[in-house]
């Protein structure tokens, strides 16, 4: 079927960015409005799109494809050689990112209220950066999924330059820096395999390359095939980021605004995992499992590595930013398991820190908001004056640390039994990084929240009105997911089954 349902969802927010256009660049409400506005028909396309998923609706009835360019003629052969399609699509995986993504967009929008000035600008940006995020999860080719994801790096580097804190130019290149390298090598990837195949569809990619006797272009070697996998490896790994190429993310989550980094950890950061999954996965399943004795020692290093850092941290960001990187081994882990619990267990923990970075971060600019300062030292006593915020913020801090009953437990407890079956004495070694969780979230949070200041939060006002509907949606998507995952395992299965060694 030939939808424009996707297309739809996808170009939704440039809606909003025709009509700030128009708009006089004073008018600080009326932006505010038409960007929190314009974030919405993509939520709702993309809730209708899961929930008809869920009544047995078939997700290839969503997809789209119409021919966009030919290079060469190759009719005699097959008239699909070396054309490249305009093709969106949905599975089980990118229903679920596309979810995630759009209802991120919408709360972080609420979140960006806390922006003081060029308001316009701003959203205009913020808007096209959605637009990349959802052309990234549809995307059905490789190409298309290259031109979507270097849609979201031009409004990110903005984003952070213009709108970030002290350091922001810094953290605007060198975000730009290593997630150019990184798109560079990925290109070159897409162009080898185009080259080489004549199709970059991504499920003509994985029969071509793991059929015998496929008909191609020119043969692809297994050597030329790992060769291709590892080079995935590095330019998903800086996106991820695996150690060592982590330290740009770091700048990101310390300089740019609040609203920002919920977007960036929540979901940019997830595509390098998606990317992981979708292509080195399920386009090179045999030299991935050779990797994934590899994979998993890379994600107990992210795991240790970043844990051990966030407890030495003095600034609250930055104890998130390690958090991030020590959760982001999770999902390594959980794909070098490279079976069914594993890799049910990555997806999981990709949706759930989405949610629960969100949270800690939306709340982070609460506090910015009220007392301009992320410096644990003089944050003691927050419960004081803030209750609700600082009882919203152990409940992310619990969530984070794996507390049963909330959706970090269920994508920790699956990543680990899936290594435990594979590489036991591995996932002993990593499960230091999951007690480490729970002392560095502890001590941060309860430092903040009880600790000893010299600052006085009498007359500090708590949760605003627009600030609810951010904290309250969620914590009770982290519960939901905890407490049923099967909104969650169900749209996987047959992604899953197809994927486990």
């Amino acid at each position: 079927m030939n939808s424009i349902y996707l297309s739809l969802l996808v170009l939704s927010p440039l809606l909003g960015i025709v009509l700030l256009a128009f708009m006089p660049k004073t008018g600080e409400k009326g932006i505010k409005l038409v960007g929190v506005l314009a974030t919405l028909p993509a939520t709702v396309l993309a809730l209708l799109a899961y929930f008809s998923y869920q009544g047995g609706k078939d997700l290839a009835d969503y997809g789209e494809k119409v021919r966009w360019m030919q290079f060469g003629s190759f009719g005699q052969l097959d008239p699909n050689l070396f054309t490249v399609y305009y093709e969106l699509g949905l599975d089980g995986f990118s229903l679920l990112m596309v979810v995630l993504t759009a209802v991120l967009a919408s709360l972080a929008a609420l979140a960006s209220f806390h922006i003081k000035r060029e308001w316009k600008g701003y959203f205009m940006l913020f808007l096209l950066l959605e637009i990349g995020m959802l052309g990234v999860f549809t995307a059905q080719n490789l190409i298309l999924f290259f031109l979507f994801f270097e849609i979201t790096l031009i409004p990110m580097f903005f984003l952070i330059g213009k709108w970030g804190y002290f350091n922001k130019e810094k953290a605007a290149y060198s975000f730009l820096v290593y997630n150019g390298l990184g798109s560079a090598v990925l290109l070159i990837v897409i162009m080898v395999l185009f080259a080489k195949t004549g199709t970059s569809n991504i499920e003509a990619l994985k029969v071509f390359l793991n059929t015998e006797g496929a008909q191609l272009p020119t043969p692809v070697s297994d050597s030329v095939k790992m060769g291709l996998l590892i080079a995935l490896l590095i330019a998903f790994g800086v996106k991820l980021p695996i150690f060592p190429l982590h330290s740009w993310m770091l700048r990101v989550h310390v300089e740019a605004p609040p609203s920002i980094v919920m977007l960036h950890s929540g979901v940019l950061l997830k595509i390098g995992a998606y990317g992981l999954i979708r292509f080195g996965m399920g386009i090179f399943p045999e030299q991935f499992a050779e990797l994934a004795v590899l994979i998993a020692v890379l994600g107990v290093v992210n795991l240790l590595y970043g844990a051990f850092l966030a407890f030495i941290q003095t600034d609250f960001k930055m104890v998130l930013a390690y958090s991030s990187i020590s959760h982001m081994g999770i999902v390594l882990i959980g794909l070098g398991a490279n079976n069914e619990a594993g890799i049910q267990g990555a997806i999981f923990q990709v949706v759930s820190h989405g949610l629960i970075s969100a949270l800690l971060f939306f709340l982070v600019s609460v506090l910015y908001e009220r007392v301009h300062t992320t410096n644990i030292n003089n944050l003691g006593g927050l419960a004081k004056g803030m209750p609700l915020t600082a009882g919203f913020l152990l409940a992310g801090a619990m969530a984070s640390l794996g507390l049963p009953g909330m959706s970090g437990f269920v994508s920790e407890f699956m990543a680990f039994l899936g290594l435990f079956r594979e590489m036991p004495i591995l996932a002993a070694v990593g499960c230091i990084g999951i007690i480490m969780t729970a002392v560095y979230l502890l001590r941060a949070v309860l430092a903040i929240t009880y600790g000893r200041s010299d600052r006085q939060y009498a007359g500090i006002s708590d949760l605003r009105s627009f600030e609810w509907a951010p904290v309250l949606v969620l914590i009770g998507l982290i519960v939901l997911i905890g407490v049923y995952p099967a909104v969650l395992s169900q749209p996987l299965e047959s992604i899953v089954l197809g994927l486990g060694g």
